[in-house]
């Protein structure tokens, strides 16, 4: 057709300046393929009776900016003001700054990962983050694996692969993308044996279950729910007893897991590590991208010869962790010798014990700017209280008291509409919508340029 002859040819789209630069930036594979789709579709579009010259005047535009767009990781960094500081789906918890140097160096550098200095031989990748996991939380030995479901799995593989894990039944957890305490269970080879009610479990139900194929007694800190009410559970020192009489280990799964007591720092007591030990568990697994405030791994310490064996395990190979992450761990661990710092260090406890009074005052003072830049687009934005949770399973039944700013516009589905332009912009902002409105809690926001900057992209 006639009307075709507008459109530049590929080879003149190429050696033009714009193609030229995006060839620099993208490729020459990348841009010509974009540059034929593009031409492809400005002649869908002519054939439909559209302008060919201003499809023609527009095509570079519309070419850099797919190409931008396909160059762009879904995986790239947003504002999480959702009001949950560990949140799952936006990545848990963020490193503290010296972690954050330390993961670099390990990923620009070789290092003595599996290699004995001293000697000059191999050595162990558990051995540079055994001695903090001892000193922090009084075990006799640790190891680590690279989450804490692989620590649960490892654990009761070792512990009871073809014999009885005896586990209370308000117990049986299941936690976030369908995990199932049953299931993990049944890969690792543990006969589940229930024991107790779902709201009352005594430690005759324990010693009643217990007999030659008992290979393990697990008990599960439900994080990530609280029964309340008419309930009876077996405190850990009086369940240690119970296993230590009949000679079968106790695993204690703390989830989560904390190396400091929360309530220091205004937060609801949550059961320690190092309590944990103390207590005569065999063995306790925890987290470390939850409440430690690490990167994602899965921590198991407890006497000695049971670590042995847990470390003999050919699953240990296939659950192991990568030098990044051990670095990462070992700079978030050694923090904690520091408790006086900690939370000024930790952005995980930073954030969590921001005061109310502190997020309110940065909401009345960036409301006015926010607001500016929300009113050409139909929205309006106002300082409110709203309330934070920890997330990822620690504390599910406590909030805490917060501050941010309430957006609004005109139509039933404002929010939706207005949450799904700031999940487009090139720096995302997640908050979450309440009561006809989307909230953005400030709690995980220190720096107030950020949100600005990113809302001028609107």
């Amino acid at each position: 057709m006639q009307e075709f002859r507008v459109l530049p040819s590929v080879d003149q789209m190429l050696t033009s300046p714009d193609g030229l630069a995006l060839i620099e930036e993208h490729g020459r594979l990348a841009v010509v393929t974009a540059i034929r789709a593009g031409l492809e579709v400005a002649r869908e579009k002519i054939r439909s009776g559209e302008d060919g010259v201003a499809l023609a005047a527009g095509l570079p535009r519309r070419i850099a900016d797919e190409l931008a767009a396909a160059a762009r990781s879904a995986l790239r960094p947003l504002l999480n003001l959702t009001g949950t500081v560990l949140h799952t789906n936006l990545g848990r918890a963020i490193l503290a700054e010296e972690a954050v140097r330390a993961a670099s160096a390990a990923m620009a550098n070789p290092l003595a990962l599996e290699f004995d200095l001293d000697g000059g031989g191999r050595g162990q990748r558990d051995d540079h983050l055994r001695g903090l996991l001892c000193e922090l939380t009084g075990a006799e030995d640790a190891t680590l694996v690279n989450n804490n479901a692989a620590a649960v799995l490892i654990a009761l593989n070792t512990l009871s692969d073809g014999r009885d894990a005896i586990v209370s039944r308000g117990e049986l957890i299941e936690i976030g993308g369908a995990f199932r305490m049953p299931d993990i269970m049944a890969r690792a080879g543990a006969k589940l044996v229930e024991v107790g009610t779902t709201n009352r479990t005594h430690p005759r139900d324990y010693e009643g279950a217990i007999g030659p194929d008992t290979g393990v007694i697990l008990k599960v800190h439900t994080s990530n729910y609280r029964i309340e009410g008419f309930t009876a559970e077996v405190p850990a020192p009086r369940l240690a007893e119970i296993a230590r009489k009949a000679g079968v280990p106790l695993l204690n799964d703390l989830g989560s897991g904390s190396l400091v007591d929360l309530s220091a720092f205004g937060l609801r007591r949550e059961p320690t590590v190092a309590e944990a030990v103390a207590e005569g568990a065999d063995i306790v697994t925890f987290s470390g991208d939850k409440l430690l405030g690490g990167p994602q791994a899965g921590f198991i310490v407890g006497r000695r010869d049971l670590i042995a064996a847990i470390n003999r395990n050919p699953l240990k190979r296939a659950v192991r962790l990568d030098k990044i992450r051990i670095a990462a761990l070992e700079a978030t661990l050694r923090l904690y010798r520091d408790p006086d710092r900690l939370k000024e260090r930790l952005p995980t406890l930073r954030f969590l014990t921001r005061a109310q009074s502190e997020i309110a005052a940065q909401a009345a003072r960036i409301a006015p700017e926010i607001d500016a830049l929300l009113r050409p687009h139909g929205y309006q934005a106002v300082p409110c209280a709203c309330e934070s949770q920890v997330g990822s399973g620690a504390l599910p039944v406590d909030t805490i008291p917060s501050a941010g700013l309430r957006l609004t516009g005109a139509g039933g589905d404002a929010p939706e509409r207005l949450s799904a332009r700031l999940r487009a912009l090139p720096v995302p902002v997640v908050g979450h919508i309440r009561d006809g409105a989307l909230v953005l809690d400030l709690r995980c926001l220190e720096n107030d340029g950020l949100l600005i900057e990113a809302l001028k992209a609107l």
